[in-house]
């Protein structure tokens, strides 16, 4: 029997430290943005950033929760709807309408949870895609939020952001950052707590959670609430930057075939995956967009080779080979009498 006192549990690890060092580096870079870019490569950042946080949301769902859901355009649409409600009617400040925006979604995602959770596997997923058709129908029948044509932001509102156009780029360009940024500290966060361990187990079995004491439906149905949290604030910003609305654009289900094949190339389950993911989606979406019609049909071939050679995406290829962990949600044993081999329980 092996005494206490020869392992320690581990919650960092060395790359994790140093991962840390140099995210911090990137983010002080990234902060200074506005003053060192010029507004096309601003844009285009703006666009990574609230397509990471879509992806890291969808893969807390989905690759933590094991609630694979293909109707999260429901939110980011409603998200996008919120920001015009909210700044045009009730003459909200449009970035604070990006948090406003996420917790009203939060609230409209209880009653949609206690439909959709009665439904399992494939019709779970078929069913979040029902009730993101459910969505658009409603918004598009709405004529005071201009119907099925949508709308645009009044000038007036646009300049409550900012009233220089410089200004505007800077203000929604640190918003993103700062949204981005949040999602992966919160998903870590709650990754690294209890109810991260309750989550994964939940994922993996079960019934064997179930045994342990683990409230199943309330388990998923708080992962469910904070991914609509996060996509409806993220919906709001989507909308902030493109100045007009309309339903078939804000309940687009390639919103969600994006995140997924994110998430698939760069690695479900893990952090590190859907950020992986989104960059080599950028770097793949120029050279194929001269394809045109072509363009999915090449980035589902590229996502089923992935799936078949690496299942775990390309972060868990590196991960595997060199042992990486930038964001450790995994608690290591340690052992210091045992030729210092550590184990690992999952967390």
């Amino acid at each position: 029997m092996t005494d206490r006192s020869n392992f320690s549990v581990q919650r960092y690890t060395r790359t994790s430290r140093v991962g840390a060092i140099a995210g911090g580096i990137l983010l002080v870079a990234l902060i200074a943005g506005p003053w060192w870019l010029d507004r096309a490569n601003m844009r285009l950042l703006v666009e990574i950033f609230y397509f990471l946080a879509l992806a890291q949301m969808w893969n807390l769902l989905a690759g933590y929760g094991g609630l694979v859901s293909v109707g999260q355009q429901a939110f980011v649409g409603l998200g996008g709807y919120l920001l015009f409600i909210l700044a045009i009617n009730f003459g909200i400040g449009p970035l604070w309408t990006v948090p406003l925006a996420g917790l009203i979604g939060g609230i409209i995602s209880l009653p949609v949870a206690f439909l959709v959770f009665r439904l399992r596997g494939h019709y779970f997923a078929i069913g979040t895609w029902v009730i993101a058709e459910v969505f658009l129908l409603g918004f598009a029948q709405a004529k005071t939020l201009g119907g099925g044509s949508g709308m645009s932001l009044p000038i007036s509102v646009i300049k409550d952001i900012a009233e220089t156009r410089s200004g505007r780029d800077a203000a929604v360009y640190w918003l993103a950052l700062s949204v981005a940024v949040a999602v992966i500290a919160v998903i870590y966060l709650v990754l690294r707590s209890r109810y991260g361990l309750a989550l994964t187990s939940v994922r993996d079995s079960e019934e064997a959670s179930d045994s342990l004491g683990v409230n199943n439906f309330q388990t998923k149905l708080l992962v469910y609430v904070i991914a609509a949290v996060g996509t409806s604030a993220i919906g709001a910003l989507i909308y902030m930057t493109k100045l007009r609305i309309s339903p078939s654009a804000a309940f687009d289900i390639n919103w969600t075939t994006t995140v997924i094949f994110i998430v698939v190339i760069g690695g479900i389950g893990s952090i590190e995956g859907p950020i992986i993911g989104t960059i080599i989606f950028f770097l793949l979406r120029e050279p194929l967009a001269d394809f045109g019609t072509w363009y999915l049909m090449l980035l589902g071939a590229i996502a089923v080779v992935i799936m078949l050679k690496a299942p775990h995406g390309i972060w868990g290829l590196i991960a595997e080979r060199w042992d990486l962990r930038f964001f450790p949600v995994q608690r290591r044993l340690h052992f210091d009498s045992i030729a210092n081999q550590p184990g690992r329980i999952d967390g």
